[in-house]
């Protein structure tokens, strides 16, 4: 008779692996998407950190960090849809 319980509990752990799989993969998608969106913002405020670690000025990174965020800011702010698509096969 125990013989029939063992399957529906490796069922339900094989239930619960499946939904952590996947709920890491969101959080994987999203952590992609948001330095996709956000890369050379952070990569310029790290280099900037560095430096001002080390005892360099980081002038240069700062303004380079603001420049890519004010880019990004730009960018996230324009309207998207469907009706700024091209749909010129001749090129």
């Amino acid at each position: 008779m125990k013989h029939h319980t063992t399957p529906t509990i490796h069922r339900a752990t094989g239930q619960g692996m499946t939904e952590y799989i996947v709920i890491v993969a969101l959080v994987a998608v999203a952590a992609i998407a948001v330095y996709q969106f956000f890369g050379q913002t952070i990569r310029n405020q790290t280099a900037g950190i560095a430096q001002e670690l080390s005892g360099q000025s980081a002038t240069t990174a700062i303004q380079a960090a603001k420049t890519s965020a004010d880019a990004t800011s730009a960018e996230g702010n324009k309207k998207k849809g469907l009706s700024a698509y091209d749909n010129d096969v001749s090129r």
